[in-house]
């Protein structure tokens, strides 16, 4: 069974390849290769590769004519926050328009099923945590307001042409494949664990903490760290949910506990055997005190529950990969 994986080249994109191909299935993956690394992909797993830019619908639409897909699994696009808000038109255009042009193809083509890699970011400020499925959809940024468009073109595409759908929505992916060979490589850097290793293997010299007031037990930010092994699993069991006849909707994809910055700091420096060096910086605006998701209906639908989103896992995974590509994939 063929399936589409577009962004397969990226972090999360990769461990999906990874994992559906050790399951059996034909992956195909689509990336304009603008962030992702085809090095990610390695030798281990059986795949095929388009480069193309998800906004040239000529360009997506060759891929489609070569195959039977039987799901898309749409993780391209971009999703740095700070920069949604500068930078709208590239947020809409790829994210938006990519999107609707893979959706234009589902239909054309007579492909029945969708995961979408959605975000927590979609909720906005939070008014109750943990955060459940039905509360209130107000993001605060292009980010957030691109992956809800999506969401209700799905909800559409359901309505009018049948298209069965999952939107999972991330929290905090973290970590690294286990093997240590699968991991971030990301320029710029926004992520707090590969920034805190990159203090201790030298290449900072220290990790920079945006607020110390936030009402919180130690005044850092707490969020939900999702192991991006169990991120995988969870698309490979939504693929499942979705062939069995499963329903559409939205779905959270967290590990439903929360850790501050400073649990992140400590888990890392355990990881390490160094210490990691730390100055307070101003809040980021926007930023909000807490972020943790309620997992119980992805626990309902898919019967998935992390296993490896500890702090000291994801910690130790991560730190097993940058020990061993210091620099990224190019090291």
């Amino acid at each position: 069974m063929e399936v589409l994986v577009t962004g397969g080249c990226g972090f999360i994109g990769a461990h999906i390849v990874r994992e559906l191909s050790a399951a059996g299935f034909l992956v195909v993956v689509l990336d304009d290769l603008s962030s992702g690394h085809i090095e990610s992909l390695g030798s281990s797993c059986d795949f095929s590769l388009y480069q193309a830019d998800l906004r040239d619908a000529i360009e997506v639409e060759s891929c489609f004519r070569q195959h039977m897909f039987q799901c898309v699994v749409h993780t391209g696009g971009l999703s740095l926050h700070g920069e949604s808000v500068d930078d709208p038109e590239s947020y809409y255009g790829a994210n938006v328009i990519g999107s609707l042009n893979l959706l234009a193809l589902c239909k054309q083509y007579e492909v029945p099923h969708f995961l979408f890699s959605s975000t927590c970011a979609i909720y906005g400020h939070p008014q109750q945590v943990p955060i459940r499925e039905d509360h209130p959809l107000l993001p605060t940024n292009s980010y957030g307001r691109t992956k809800l468009a999506i969401e209700h073109a799905l909800a559409s595409y359901r309505e009018a042409h049948g298209l069965n759908y999952l939107a999972l929505r991330y929290f905090n992916t973290a970590g690294a494949h286990p093997g240590g060979d699968l991991g971030e490589d990301h320029e710029p850097e926004t992520h707090l664990f590969p920034n805190a290793f990159r203090v201790a293997l030298g290449q900072r010299e220290q990790l920079t903490i945006h607020g110390r007031d936030f009402p919180t037990p130690d005044g850092t930010c707490i969020r939900d760290y999702v192991h991006v092994q169990d991120l995988a699993r969870a698309h490979l069991l939504a693929l499942r949910h979705l062939l069995n006849g499963g329903p559409s909707g939205s779905l959270n994809l967290g590990s439903g506990r929360g850790h501050s910055v400073l649990d992140v700091v400590r888990a890392c420096e355990k990881a390490c055997g160094k210490s990691i060096r730390i100055q307070e910086g101003p809040r980021r605006p926007g930023e909000v005190p807490v972020l943790v998701a309620d997992i119980a209906r992805i626990r309902e639908w898919l019967h998935w529950t992390p296993e490896r989103s500890d702090l000291d896992t994801i910690a130790a995974d991560a730190w097993r990969y940058f020990a061993r590509h210091p620099r990224g994939y190019k090291s």
